[in-house]
């Protein structure tokens, strides 16, 4: 079984859905792609996607119909919106359906891959949230809130405050690629060669705050970002 986030890709446009597919698998999702509304909701059932991504305007059900479906069975799954439709109504609509958020054609592709993580990444920051024991990374126990790390329940570290922030992201995106321009801009403010050194230093730190359990690894994909392997 793969470990890629999956997301649900709805666009009747074939040149776009293509293209569109293609750069979320560059950057390590796992895609389903459909052409029409009736198409998402048999993926859906059978896929069990982590995030959708639907055209407004398409065939035999609209997106605004099969959010509203979706919704009636699943209030969480994050929902992106994708419309050449600029007026304020279609877009309070939109929202008001269940959708999280609304791109407008044409839009880039960082744009779009910004948002993705944004949502994923407040999708599980609420359910960490529920967990009250800690977040479970291999061998070690990983409090936010108290920012402390535990070794097997015993041995006890202290996080500064960039440490936690670090370590939830790379655990958040855990056996994903977290990138580097993307870990820079939400952390450091800025994607520079300055922070990026900053960051190093810090991926540094946390290396070695988790070498007493060997599996756990923390990858340098070269020129994109890292990757918490456990």
């Amino acid at each position: 079984m793969s470990d890629k986030i999956k997301i649900l890709l709805a666009e009747d446009e074939e040149v776009l859905a293509e293209i569109v597919k293609e750069s979320l698998e560059t950057r390590d999702f796992n895609v389903v792609l459909c052409a029409n509304g009736e198409e998402v909701l048999k993926a859906y059932a059978e896929y069990q996607p982590e995030l959708l991504v639907l055209d407004v305007m398409m065939p035999l059900k609209d997106g605004f119909t099969v959010a509203k479906e979706i919704r009636n069975l699943d209030e969480k799954i994050p929902i992106i919106f994708l419309t050449a439709k600029s007026q304020t109504q279609d877009v309070v609509a939109g929202f008001s359906i269940g959708g999280n958020d609304y791109l407008k054609k044409p839009f880039s592709m960082e744009e779009l891959i910004v948002r993705i993580h944004n949502l994923l990444n407040y999708t599980k920051k609420a359910m960490l949230e529920e967990v009250h024991e800690g977040i479970a990374i291999g061998t070690y126990t990983f409090d936010v809130a108290k920012q402390e790390l535990r070794y097997g329940g015993e041995d006890k570290v202290v996080l500064t405050h960039k440490e936690t922030q670090l370590l939830f992201h790379l655990v958040s995106h855990k056996n994903e690629l977290l990138e580097r321009s993307y870990i820079l801009n939400e952390l450091w403010g800025a994607d520079d060669f300055f922070t990026a050194r900053s960051m190093d230093v810090y991926i540094t730190k946390l290396r070695k705050r988790l070498k007493q359990d060997g599996k756990i690894k923390i990858l340098n994909v070269r020129g994109l970002g890292y990757k918490l392997i456990c």
